[in-house]
């Protein structure tokens, strides 16, 4: 989906906690800029930056990935802020988080790693969103949300799981 709908020539990427696969594809890639940052180094990266307080200029990156990350932040609200504001105008942040269906669910009080992991799934994991949910904090947060699920099989050329939904914030 990368290579199909979003790397152009002299596109700026900023990508956090990226899979290996993504990392090695995209730093190889020519005639792009592509910075990859993980705060825990964790994932392969060349930098640590803290998605909260990015050290990087405004308006910087034409595109930033942003997969399995907000649900880990306490403070999404200001890691979405963060993103917006390095993203350029008319740039695109792709997002991904587990999903569930109904409300929202956190708990600021769930603090253990033991109770994280029975709450949320994971033992990091400060929340889980539904697809309504995170969409409202990103549209607050002055993106512009577009949803885009993959759910069937056919055709599947982008070797995604089923169900999976990505969101694409525009500034």
């Amino acid at each position: 989906m990368l290579e199909n709908q979003f790397l152009q020539p002299g596109i700026r990427i900023l990508d956090f906690s990226p899979s290996r696969c993504q990392y090695r594809f995209l730093r190889i890639k020519q005639g792009i800029t592509y910075i990859s940052t993980d705060l825990y180094g964790e994932f392969p990266a060349d930098h640590a930056y803290d998605i909260r307080s990015i050290n990087l200029e405004n308006n910087s990156f034409d595109l930033v990935i942003c997969y399995h990350i907000l649900e880990h932040v306490e403070d999404d609200l200001k890691a979405m802020r963060e993103l917006y504001r390095v993203l350029k105008k008319g740039g695109v942040c792709l997002i991904q988080t587990p999903f569930k269906t109904g409300e929202i669910y956190e708990d600021n009080s769930i603090r253990s790693e033991e109770d994280r992991l029975k709450h949320f799934g994971l033992k990091d994991h400060v929340r889980i969103y539904t697809v309504e949910s995170l969409s409202e904090r990103l549209t607050e947060s002055g993106f512009r949300v577009y949803i885009r699920e993959f759910v069937q099989e056919e055709n599947n050329t982008y070797g995604l799981n089923f169900p999976e939904t990505i969101l694409l914030c525009y500034k």
